[in-house]
């Protein structure tokens, strides 16, 4: 693998464990966590990140100052334990890595600072002006860590995120490190990962063209 691009606050960092405290459990935090993840896809052109996660709470039945402590507790996000570890081998083998989040330029720069790595891109909705699935997101992360979308692995941590990086042209792996159900997200990935560990000696097919099937344009 020559290029790597990654999701960030799910496939290389525990977010839904903040998610869980600052919702006061795991029931109501996958709730408010899944709401948000549905309405950051659906959102398109890029809206304030934390406007988005306030009326997600409230549409979950929580206070919209949950925003606020999860702003408060940016920093206490926790990279998966393997993270470091695969990240620094995988660089060591000469593959380019880079990541594209939904999230403020802000918030993502510090949420990529938790990993100890030097990232060649770090490419944030509000940077690039739009939402993933929107093609704009997924072109700009490849084309920023110096490659063609075909030529990319991304890593997933959602199964919203494995279907646009899909459509863009990507081969893509899912870190399903949630234990999420979707059929359609399992065909669509090349491999389904419970550990980033596996993406050593993850054999990946290279796409003959980019796709860019059926997604917005902005």
């Amino acid at each position: 693998m020559k290029f790597v691009l990654f999701d960030l606050l799910s496939a290389l960092i525990d977010s839904w464990s903040l998610w869980d405290e600052v919702a006061g459990g795991k029931e109501r935090g996958r709730a408010w966590r899944m709401n948000y993840l549905a309405r950051t896809y659906d959102t398109g052109a890029y809206e304030p990140y934390l406007e988005l996660v306030a009326d997600s709470a409230e549409a979950t039945g929580l206070p919209r100052d949950r925003a606020d402590e999860i702003e408060a507790r940016w920093d206490d996000l926790r990279p998966w334990p393997e993270a470091g570890r695969v990240l620094r081998g995988l660089s060591q083998r000469g593959t380019t890595l880079g990541v594209a989040t939904n999230c403020s330029h802000v918030l993502g720069r510090r949420a990529a600072e938790r990993l100890g790595t030097p990232f060649a891109a770090v490419v944030t909705a509000e940077s690039v002006g739009c939402y993933k699935p929107c093609s704009r997101m997924y072109v700009a992360g490849a084309e920023a860590i110096g490659a063609s979308p075909e030529d990319v692995l991304f890593v997933a941590g959602s199964p919203f995120d494995v279907r646009g990086a899909a459509a863009a042209g990507m081969s893509v792996a899912w870190h399903n490190r949630a234990g999420l159900v979707d059929e359609e997200a399992e065909e669509s990935a090349v491999a389904v990962l419970r550990d980033l560990g596996q993406l050593t000696g993850l054999r990946v097919p290279r796409l003959s063209a980019p796709a860019l099937r059926g997604l917005p344009a902005s």
